[in-house]
């Protein structure tokens, strides 16, 4: 357990969320920081109400983490399924997401329930929404609406039972204000909104998260455990780590690759050169006694510094 981690706060880990076994990527979320506190009360509130739910917040913040708790705390009994919007063929994302029957197409030798009928029952997660193309954003409505979906080539549509989280990066009310986006389906999404915040926004996640990536990347690579020094905690939390949460876990696992001790040292971070130095410097100070703290000042004092 991280000793910046509080007795009784979760650390919520997701072993099923890459399930690659060649990624050793590590999955948590952490409510520390007062602000990840508040997000975890609307989480609660939000995940078994069954509406939909629309998860705004900058790249690599966890947004995908935050729907998978939803649908594990929402109590549904189907598939989480995940859907990256920007991934999608413009020629047959339409046949993607609603699947088709036998014959819709040539080359169609059998049918296919497509997204929405994978997570019948369940929970359907649509990243980077403001991504889907303009022509099925009505449909993708219709279908929500509806709870029923018209496969391609069926002669009748599909009954399904979908609760739809998405995740933006973009503001999408300007999206809608610029044409890009449909008004109908981001007031639809509107009615539960999540913002998600920025890791330099809650900074009492990082060291936790920090401390927890260590410990996943120590075990997963047979390394020894080191512990993270005075001017490296600094480091990290004065970091404005504009790739959020995947980038400390990056910062993470190079600093335990490189460091041939027992504490991981400032000088281990793969930050920019201007963070480094000062914690060095500060963790340095830390270590003197009183009187040649006090030498050091008398020092700098003649110097005018």
């Amino acid at each position: 357990m991280s000793r910046h981690l509080p007795p009784g706060q979760p650390l919520l880990t997701f072993p099923e969320a890459d399930k690659s076994p060649l990624s050793i990527r590590a999955k948590a979320l952490v409510f520390v920081d007062p602000r990840s506190r508040k997000l975890r009360g609307e989480v609660e509130r939000l995940a078994p109400a069954g509406l939909p739910v629309l998860i705004r917040g900058e790249s690599g913040t966890g947004k995908e983490l935050l729907a998978r708790q939803i649908h594990r705390e929402s109590g549904r009994s189907g598939l989480f399924v995940a859907v990256s919007c920007g991934a999608l063929s413009p020629t047959w994302a339409e046949a993607e997401l609603f699947g088709h029957a036998v014959g819709a197409y040539v080359g169609s030798a059998c049918s296919r329930a497509g997204w929405f009928g994978s997570a019948n029952g369940g929970t359907l997660y649509l990243d980077e929404i403001g991504d889907l193309p303009q022509n099925l954003q009505d449909k993708l409505l219709a279908a929500l609406e509806t709870r029923e979906v018209q496969r391609l080539g069926a002669p009748q549509p599909t009954p399904v039972d979908v609760r739809l989280v998405a995740a933006s990066s973009v503001d999408l009310a300007q999206a809608v204000a610029a044409g890009k986006f449909s008004e109908r389906l981001y007031r639809y999404l509107d009615e539960g909104c999540l913002e998600l915040p920025a890791l330099r926004e809650r900074p009492g996640d990082i060291l936790p998260l920090a401390e927890y990536f260590l410990g996943v990347y120590a075990q997963r690579l047979g390394l020894p455990l080191p512990q993270l020094g005075a001017g490296a905690q600094l480091a990290l939390e004065r970091h404005p780590w504009p790739g959020n949460t995947r980038e400390l876990e990056s910062v993470i696992h190079f600093a335990l690759l490189v460091c041939s001790g027992d504490e991981i040292l400032p000088a281990h971070l793969n930050l920019p050169s201007s963070a480094a130095p000062l914690a060095v410097i500060e963790e340095q100070l830390a270590r003197l006694d009183a009187r040649e703290l006090a030498s050091l000042q008398a020092l700098l004092a003649q110097a005018g510094v």
